[in-house]
């Protein structure tokens, strides 16, 4: 069975509606660990609502944080501490997509960061890179840290037009796979979704 943990080169970069198609694509569970703010509109509650398949588990996230900041900083706001020894993989027959909250590098709690996590729970990275001035830079770096952690990565996903300088050169310099791109959108539904299903390719 897959298990990708998607995750972005920043926050808003597009990790959901990714997670979505993915979710969607392979009739995945889906599992967000940790949500920090929006709860009642969480990223949880929005794979739901954009997948069609009746396939999909939706797993409960193991920390649901009240404001929408750093894991670590709305953790203190909630006063409690993320112990991601108590973050575990939810037991299911099926594929399973994980979204994290932010970048990599985002801090859990004094001592960990994101990408501790993802290294504990063993699993293939998807990275969605956005474009905006800066993001070759961004993107370089969160590959090359998750490759010095011997974290495999599957693959890229782009969002936005494409840009081929901007493409070209990000895997030229990783010599990791294109996935696919999602497109601008003013909003998102299942009819979209739904279009995306088969536009991302994997090579084993």
């Amino acid at each position: 069975m897959k298990r990708f943990f998607v995750t972005g080169i920043g926050t808003n970069v597009g990790k959901t509606v990714v997670a979505a198609i993915l979710t969607e694509a392979l009739e995945a569970d889906y599992w967000k660990p940790i949500q920090a703010g929006d709860l009642d509109n969480s990223d949880s509650i929005e794979i739901k609502r954009l997948i069609s398949n009746k396939k999909t588990k939706i797993y409960p996230e193991t920390y649901r944080l009240s404001n929408p900041l750093s894991p670590h900083a709305a953790a203190k706001y909630d006063s409690i501490e993320i112990d991601i020894n108590k973050i575990t993989i939810p037991i299911t027959d099926n594929h399973l997509i994980i979204e994290g909250a932010g970048g990599l590098m985002v801090p859990l709690n004094e001592e960990k960061l994101m990408i501790d996590l993802i290294q504990q729970l063993k699993v293939e990275v998807i990275l969605v890179s956005k474009h905006y001035l800066g993001s070759i830079n961004h993107t370089l770096l969160s590959i090359e840290i998750l490759k010095s952690r011997n974290i495999p990565i599957r693959g890229i996903i782009f969002n936005g037009n494409e840009n081929q300088d901007t493409e070209q050169i990000i895997l030229k310099y990783s010599s990791i796979q294109f996935l696919g791109r999602i497109n601008p959108h003013t909003q998102i539904d299942r009819k979209e979704i739904l279009n995306y299903k088969n536009t991302f390719v994997f090579e084993d």
